[in-house]
C-alpha cells in the first residue's frame, strides 16, 4: 500500500528517525503513521511533519480535509499565518501542475522570479503548450504605489520589485503571456492555478511574505474561489496593457 508520508520522506531524503526527532516522537510512532493510514497524528505533530517535509498536511494525510471540511469552507485546503510559512513545494506543485490557466495577480509578483529557478523557461514552455498566462501588476509610478511604499518603508521598494517583474516579462514578449497594470489589488494578492488558488490579504505596513495565506480549491459555483476569481477578472478588465510601454524602454529593461 502506498503512503503519502513515505513518499514525502523519500522526496525529502529523510528517514523515519529523523522525522521522529523533528516531531518529538518515538520512531515507532512515525512508522505507525506510515503503516496504519487510519492513525492520524495530533495537530501539532502534523504541523511539524509538514514543515520538515515541505508538504501540506492534506497531502501527507488526505483524510484530514475529508474529516474537517463539510460545508462551504471545504474550498479552504490550508490556512497559513504567513506566506513564508507555506512549503515551497506547494508553489512548485501548483505552478507545475496548471494546464489551462495561470494568473499572477500580485502587486509586484517579484518573489516568483526570486524563489523559483528557471521560472521564465517554465512559463515559456507552458504558454507553448496552450496554458493561458496572465500577470496583473501595480503601476510603478502610480500614487497608490507610492502610498503603499511609504507604509512599507523598506529599502526594496514596490516600484523596484515591479520593475524586476517587468524586466523578466520583457524577455517573454515573443510568447502568448499577457500582462496588465492595475492598482486595485494593492492589498490583496490572488494567484490562480486552474482550479487551485492562493490568496494573500496584505496587512497595513507589512510586505508580502508576512501576509496571511489561504490555499483554496474550487468545489462549488459562486463559492469563495469564484468570488476571488471574479475579483481578478474585474482587475483584468480594468487594466492597462503593459506592452503599450515604448519598445526602447522594454528593450532596456530586458538588457538590464
Amino acid at each position: 500500500m502506498t503512503s503519502p508520508l513515505r513518499d514525502a520522506l523519500v522526496r525529502a531524503n529523510m528517514t523515519e528517525s529523523q522525522l521522529a526527532h523533528v516531531c518529538g516522537v518515538d520512531p515507532k510512532t512515525v512508522n505507525r503513521w506510515i503503516t496504519e493510514p487510519a492513525r492520524e497524528p495530533h495537530a501539532r505533530h502534523r504541523a511539524a511533519a509538514s514543515r520538515a517535509l515541505g508538504e501540506e498536511e492534506t497531502v501527507l494525510w488526505p483524510s484530514v480535509r475529508q474529516l474537517v471540511k463539510s460545508g462551504p469552507d471545504r474550498e479552504l485546503v490550508q490556512l497559513y499565518p504567513y506566506r513564508s510559512a507555506a512549503p515551497a513545494a506547494l508553489w512548485r506543485r501548483l505552478i507545475g501542475g496548471a494546464e489551462r490557466e495561470l494568473t499572477f495577480a500580485g502587486y509586484t509578483n517579484y518573489f516568483v522570479w526570486l524563489e523559483h529557478a528557471n521560472f521564465g523557461a517554465l512559463l515559456r514552455k507552458k504558454a507553448a503548450a496552450g496554458c493561458r498566462i496572465r500577470f496583473i501588476l501595480g503601476e510603478p509610478d502610480h500614487p497608490v504605489t507610492r502610498q503603499r511604499e511609504m507604509e512599507e518603508d523598506v529599502p526594496l521598494t514596490l516600484s523596484t520589485r515591479i520593475e524586476v517583474t517587468l524586466s523578466e516579462l520583457a524577455k517573454l514578449r515573443d510568447t502568448s503571456i499577457e500582462a496588465r497594470y492595475e492598482t486595485g489589488h494593492v492589498s490583496l494578492s490572488v494567484f490562480r492555478f486552474d482550479e487551485d488558488m492562493i490568496v494573500t490579504p496584505l496587512l497595513p505596513g507589512r510586505i508580502g511574505h508576512d501576509a496571511p495565506m489561504m490555499h483554496l480549491r474550487r468545489a462549488q459555483d459562486d463559492g469563495v474561489f469564484d468570488r476571488f476569481a471574479g475579483h481578478t477578472e474585474d482587475l483584468w478588465a480594468k487594466g492597462r496593457d503593459v506592452w503599450t510601454i515604448p519598445t526602447a524602454e522594454v528593450t532596456a529593461d530586458a538588457q538590464a
